[in-house]
């Protein structure tokens, strides 16, 4: 089960230690939309790591040949001020909200709903689902949105195997991560 309670401890894995996550250096078209992402996982840090260092080569942002990224650990401090929506499973309204936020003008409505909140949480759809996720937004299993381009995709997915992303999307819900650490982790 999901959830998001006081004393959280969440990860955010990057080419670089975050102390202060700025949400203004966060990409655009991500799953839950723009916003700082973490993980109960330490796991899925560290295997994120790869692809945010090539992203960040490829971007002039860092050297080519850096073989290290960090893993900044937060720990949550909840405010009752916080408009949280968590998706338990990833089911049809999950699908649709990261097709929403990848997409532009894919289910504009599902993206104008989820506007109003400061955290997103749910499954994450990682390495191994993206090219899942970026054929049903192709239209390779059908028109995104029918009911059986859905389903195929969502049993494609394999959805109990998916770890657990929270987006923290506004200033807000920002102010409630406390830095507690960050460690240099060296590629294998």
């Amino acid at each position: 089960m999901l959830e998001l309670k006081d004393g959280f401890v969440l990860y955010h894995g990057s080419y670089c230690e975050v102390k202060e996550p700025d949400l203004a250096k966060c990409a655009k078209r991500k799953d839950f939309g723009q916003g700082f992402y973490l993980t109960t996982s330490k796991e899925q840090e560290e295997s994120f790591l790869r692809t945010s260092i090539a992203k960040a080569i490829a971007t002039g942002t860092i050297e080519e040949g850096q073989k290290f990224g960090y893993i900044s650990t937060f720990e949550f401090k909840l405010s009752e001020n916080l408009e949280t929506h968590i998706f338990e499973n990833a089911d049809v309204d999950w699908l649709h909200c990261i097709a929403a936020h990848r997409k532009k003008k894919m289910f504009i409505e599902v993206e104008r709903e989820m506007a109003k909140y400061d955290i997103i949480a749910g499954k994450i759809a990682d390495d191994a689902t993206n090219a899942t996720l970026t054929a049903y937004l192709a239209g390779a299993f059908g028109t995104a949105g029918d009911k059986v381009a859905d389903d195929f995709c969502i049993r494609q997915l394999l959805p109990n195997k998916l770890k657990d992303q929270y987006c923290f999307k506004t200033e807000a819900a920002i102010e409630c991560l406390k830095f507690v650490k960050g460690e240099k982790i060296w590629l294998k």
